[in-house]
Formats: structure tokens, C-alpha cells, sequence
């Protein structure tokens, strides 16, 4: 579990350092100079130690160079608000992908319920899209502090609930196949 979590944690890492220095000093600059040279950073210190990365990895990292310098670049809120949608659309065609979830679960459940695993990966592509839309809807009333709200509660509570109900399911599933199998 801890392990899901550093995974996790580094996957968004440039997002939440974003999120941070943009409520500590509520400057859209700096927060975006800050996070791209984090995702940078990010991907110089684990070339250096060897890390393998993986498509997650360098997608975050061209989203925050990309999307980041366009926010720099324009000075536009309304840009920097709606933003957030389009790395939640792509993260979302991201998670299309057959299997992406595989490497956040332990080994016992991929090996008891992939079919499941890949479901889960299918709903969270979903989940993004969703959160995306709303983020667009909510950057039109150029309402900054209805999107922080949004960004923060809405999509961060809409995340961690999904992460908890799928723990829950995930969880459920392989005692079930795992008591079955053992009683044949």
C-alpha cells in the first residue's frame, strides 16, 4: 500500500507542488515556474538513479512544460484556471490504455483479478473526463475561488472517494476468489 502511494505521489508530484505554492503565495507565476521545475527535476533524478520511467511519467512531465510555459507565456487566468480540464482529458486518454493500472496494484491482485484491475483503470479514465468537464464549466465563471474549491474538495474528494470505493471493491473481490479457491 505504501508502495501505491510513493507511486502515486510521484505521478502527481508537479501538481501538488503546483497546488502548494499557489495557496501559500496565491501566485500563478510562481506556482507554475515552481512546478515545472519540479517535474523537471523530477525526471533529471531519476534518469540519475537509474529509474526506469514509464509513459505516466512523461506525459506529466510534457503537460506541465507544455501547458505550464502556455500559462507563463499568456498571463491569462482564465487559461490558467481551465488548464487543470485539459490535463484531466489527457490523463484521462491516458488511462485508455489496457492495463496502465497494473503497476499501482500489489502483485496478489493483479494476479487474482486483472479483468477487475482493468475495469478499475477503464472507471478512473472516466472519473477524469468528468473531472475535466467540470473544471471547464466552473473556469467559465471566472470565479477563482470556486475553482480552487473545485480543484481542491470537489476533484481531490472525488479521487480519494473513487481510490477508497475501489480499495473496498478490490479488496472484497480477491478474499472472495481467494476463500473459493482455496475450498477447491
Amino acid at each position: 500500500m505504501k508502495d501505491v502511494f510513493a507511486r502515486l505521489g510521484s505521478d502527481l508530484f508537479s501538481a501538488i507542488l503546483f497546488l502548494v505554492v499557489y495557496l501559500v503565495t496565491d501566485n500563478v507565476i510562481l506556482a507554475t515556474s515552481v512546478a515545472i521545475a519540479g517535474a523537471v527535476a523530477q525526471v533529471i533524478h531519476a534518469r540519475i538513479k537509474g529509474q526506469q520511467l514509464n509513459y505516466m511519467t512523461y506525459a506529466s512531465l510534457a503537460l506541465v512544460v507544455g501547458l505550464g510555459g502556455i500559462t507563463l507565456l499568456t498571463h491569462d487566468p482564465r487559461f490558467m484556471m481551465a488548464k487543470p480540464s485539459i490535463a484531466h482529458f489527457a490523463i484521462g486518454l491516458i488511462m485508455l490504455k489496457r492495463g496502465w493500472m497494473m503497476r499501482y496494484m500489489p502483485p496478489l491482485v493483479v494476479e487474482t483479478v486483472p479483468e477487475y484491475v482493468t475495469a478499475a483503470g477503464y472507471a478512473w479514465a472516466v472519473l477524469m473526463f468528468v473531472i475535466g468537464g467540470g473544471m471547464i464549466v466552473v473556469a467559465s465563471t471566472g470565479d477563482l475561488k470556486l475553482w480552487a474549491f473545485y480543484l481542491t474538495v470537489v476533484a481531490g474528494g472525488a479521487k480519494i472517494l473513487a481510490f477508497a470505493v475501489q480499495y473496498v471493491v478490490l479488496r472484497l473481490i480477491v478474499t472472495s476468489r481467494r476463500r473459493a479457491a482455496a475450498r477447491a
